[in-house]
């Protein structure tokens, strides 16, 4: 019988530490609902580049959603460009009507402002086509130019991925007064009393001499010819944006399904199965409590010694 090193006891109070920890380590667990870094050093570090990526996902997702809304924030203003284009075409088909001449100054009076109002919404600095700052019917990539009433050269460029350059460039036709781009060709035909063609015009028709008033007027040559050129112009922008739209919107279904699973596989590694632990809690709650009571009963064998002495 020894009372210098009581051996029983320090056994007990090894086994004592060891389920303190783990208790206490298993409410750490349940409390925070993820693992520690001890616990699994290398899924940590998966984990963690898991997390980043997801957070890049859920910003790509929202540039996504910001290319969209400019999208459909561009078709609405190509909208009404179409219902003014439409408009000045039925003008210009009561124009070439029956009608004096006060009813045609009439006609190019509103017409006139169909013009104007188009370019209000797409051209210069006050240009109304805006989308948070960037112009959208101004060419380019829409961010105004510092020094002059110009925009910079290149396509709207939107991070749709959390990895270098997965980008999708969007891109939007300048319908700016200035633009002299030719968007078709009217073609007018002279006939013989035969029916044979004596002569031919083939006409080139630019889009600034269309919302130009100084270039042309309800009464222009070849007006409805002309004007049909341009809404088939907007038409084919608007069937352009709708397409980008459409791949934008594809985009992001595929980074919410992207972002869900790695979510779920980041989860997997890193968040506590909290079923499995409460189980581990209450065992080691147990031991800890059978622990704590046999110390006290170890702790009272040395004292058997006492009646030895007595």
């Amino acid at each position: 019988m020894r009372i210098n090193n009581n051996s029983a006891a320090f056994n007990v109070w090894t086994s004592y530490t060891q389920n303190s920890s783990n208790l206490q380590k298993s409410m750490q667990r349940l409390s925070t609902g993820v693992i520690s870094t001890t616990d699994d050093p290398a899924g940590i570090g998966i984990s963690e580049r898991m997390r980043s990526q997801t957070k890049g996902m859920a910003m790509a997702r929202q540039n996504a959603e910001n290319g969209i809304s400019l999208l459909q924030t561009a078709d609405a203003w190509l909208q009404k460009v179409n219902d003014q284009l439409a408009r000045m075409k039925t003008l210009a088909v009561e124009s070439n009507g029956i009608g004096s001449d006060t009813d045609k100054a009439n006609i190019q009076t509103e017409f006139k402002a169909m013009q104007e109002e188009i370019g209000r919404i797409t051209s210069k600095y006050t240009a109304a086509g805006k989308f948070n700052g960037l112009y959208l019917f101004r060419g380019g990539n829409g961010v105004a130019v510092v020094t002059a009433d110009s925009v910079q050269t290149g396509n709207i460029s939107v991070q749709v991925g959390a990895d270098v350059n997965q980008k999708i460039d969007i891109t939007l036709k300048d319908l700016q007064v200035s633009n002299t781009e030719v968007i078709g060709t009217v073609n007018t035909y002279a006939y013989s009393t035969n029916g044979s063609i004596n002569s031919s015009s083939h006409t080139a028709v630019s889009w600034a001499s269309i919302i130009d008033t100084t270039k042309m007027s309800v009464a222009s040559t070849s007006s409805v010819g002309i004007l049909d050129t341009a809404i088939d112009f907007v038409a084919n922008a608007r069937a352009s944006m709708g397409a980008q739209q459409t791949r934008i919107e594809q985009t992001r279904s595929g980074l919410l399904s992207y972002e869900d699973n790695l979510r779920a596989a980041e989860s997997k590694i890193r968040d506590v199965d909290m079923a499995s632990e409460s189980t581990n809690f209450t065992k080691y709650q147990i031991l800890t409590n059978a622990a704590n009571a046999m110390l006290a009963q170890a702790n009272q064998l040395p004292s058997s010694v006492l009646q030895l002495l007595g």
